[in-house]
């Protein structure tokens, strides 16, 4: 929400001064309706930030519908439409939206090793349009492995299984084993 506050202006001022809502794109990965409560509880805390759907913001949900290929399209239809800010989740997604532009801020609420699959520089200064939250920090998989050998002192074999579209997926367990 900072990061949107900070494009989009103080409690609505920016589309007093310039007579257009200022537009937040909002790309979801599977559909409207599958999202539903994610969007709603997006949408309230905007709502509780001063900035409401309609009269002092304009929100262009739209929804990739579980199929990859919608995802450039979306990309390009929210250049297109130069919207202020991108809000997402989904490191495939975000990787998209960050090819289609360099400009508009990217704000994703989740993505999986951001560094390790090229979305931000550092997770301390992300540097470029795009930054948000990391699932997993490669930087603590060691110590993730440390504290599973403390609460299990006879581990000697693990097994892992991890479902993901990004190419880091196991990367870090794998160095961790290190």
């Amino acid at each position: 929400m900072l990061a949107a506050r900070r494009c989009l202006g103080r409690e609505g001022g920016w589309a007093q001064q310039s007579g257009k809502l200022p537009t937040i794109g909002l790309l979801v990965s599977s559909t409207p309706a599958d999202e539903s409560q994610r969007v709603a509880a997006f949408t309230q805390r905007l709502h509780q930030l001063g900035w409401i759907d309609g009269r002092t913001v304009t929100i262009a949900l739209r929804a990739a519908e579980s199929r990859p290929e919608r995802v450039n399209e979306i990309a390009a239809e929210f250049v297109r439409l130069k919207v202020e800010i991108i809000v997402t989740s989904g490191t495939p997604i975000v990787a998209a939206l960050k090819q289609a532009t360099s400009t508009i801020p990217i704000v994703f609420a989740v993505a999986g090793d951001p560094v390790g699959n090229g979305l931000v520089a550092s997770l301390a200064r992300p540097g470029g349009n795009v930054t948000g939250l990391s699932l997993l920090q490669t930087e603590t998989a060691g110590k993730r492995l440390e504290l599973l050998r403390e609460v299990v002192p006879g581990l000697r074999r693990l097994a892992t299984w991890a479902i993901s579209a990004t190419r880091r997926s196991g990367w870090n367990w794998t160095r961790s084993k290190k």
